[in-house]
């Protein structure tokens, strides 16, 4: 008999029409051609995707190596297969509930600790496996090489194996990411290209380990026309569309006290469930942090500049009830 794994999350994103979506941290600018990239997919709609030469184009236009995936979450249970199995997973106290999930999915030993590279790195035994999120989520702060230093070496010394997930990492003014022999990086176009249904992302370490465990045609044709004209497009989207968001950002964290190095905060507003609905009665929806073990905080992210309004007004009305 199959049993479930009692363990479940909750990712945010809108399940409602009609509210202004705070809740998923995601670009709020589409590619300019994102019809384009719909008609490309209905082209080629009666074919299997088959990406490896796009694969090669993105590997030479990243630098380095890689395997496309369907997202970071298909990577994460790549990484299951692979090497979780009967392993010590070390996972930061508050940050992305799936790491956890899928720990558990695969029978692994989870060790919880501060998301703080020391801390961390006292727990790193040989063979063990740890998960980074940077930056991380919910709270948004981005560390720095340097202050990884204790926790990359104690990977290095213990032949352990560093998970870092960099899905956030395109809105990192000035980001700088480690290398190592033992790290793996993840790394998705979910979030910066604001296509959370078009499911593609790619890993940075391991890739013939990673491409053996792949399961064939994972990513759909949407996704490898997304691909085909982000290849074209050569990240210059990004170029043009993270400079407006870091200036709402700046004016977000001014208006409402808040600090982040990425497109997304988090907010103590005491009652988080009420604090929601209170919003959603306004036609704003931000998500409560419980899932990340912080119930009594919020977390919402940078939209285009009369949406922040939108939500600044919110959010110094309900302060005085809250």
């Amino acid at each position: 008999m199959l049993e479930p794994v009692k363990f479940s999350t909750y990712h945010g994103g809108s399940r409602e029409e009609g509210l202004l979506d705070f809740s998923a941290s995601l670009n709020p600018y589409p590619p300019e051609w994102l019809d384009e990239m719909f008609e490309r997919s209905k082209e080629i709609s009666d074919r299997y995707p088959y990406y490896e030469k796009l694969e090669e184009g993105l590997a030479e236009l990243i630098g380095a190596p890689l395997t496309l995936t369907a997202g970071i979450t298909e990577a994460l249970y790549l990484i299951g297969i692979l090497a979780l199995r009967g392993r010590r997973v070390i996972i930061p106290r508050h940050t992305y509930g799936e790491y956890e999930r899928v720990a558990r999915i695969f029978g692994a030993e989870v060790v919880k600790a501060p998301n703080e590279s020391e801390r961390l790195a006292e727990l790193v035994e040989r063979n063990s496996v740890a998960f980074f999120c940077n930056p991380n989520n919910p709270d948004g702060r981005f560390y720095r090489i340097k202050e990884l230093k204790p926790l990359l070496d104690a990977i290095e010394e213990k032949k352990a194996l560093l998970i870092l997930d960099e899905a956030f990492i395109d809105f990192v003014k000035n980001a700088e990411s480690p290398e190592g022999e033992n790290v793996v990086k993840l790394r998705t176009f979910t979030k910066s290209y604001g296509l959370p249904g078009i499911r593609v992302g790619y890993v940075l370490g391991f890739k013939e380990a990673f491409r053996s465990v792949r399961m064939p045609w994972s990513m759909g044709l949407t996704g490898v026309a997304l691909l085909e004209l982000l290849l074209r497009d050569g990240f210059e989207h990004l170029r043009r569309t993270m400079p407006l968001i870091w200036r709402e950002k700046e004016r977000i964290e001014k208006a409402l006290g808040v600090k982040s190095d990425a497109n997304f905060f988090i907010k103590c507003v005491g009652n988080a469930g009420e604090f929601v609905e209170a919003l959603k009665m306004q036609g704003i929806l931000v998500r409560d942090c419980e899932s990340f073990g912080l119930p009594e905080y919020v977390r919402f992210s940078v939209r285009k500049p009369e949406e922040n309004d939108k939500l600044i007004d919110a959010f110094r009305g309900l302060e005085v009830k809250f």
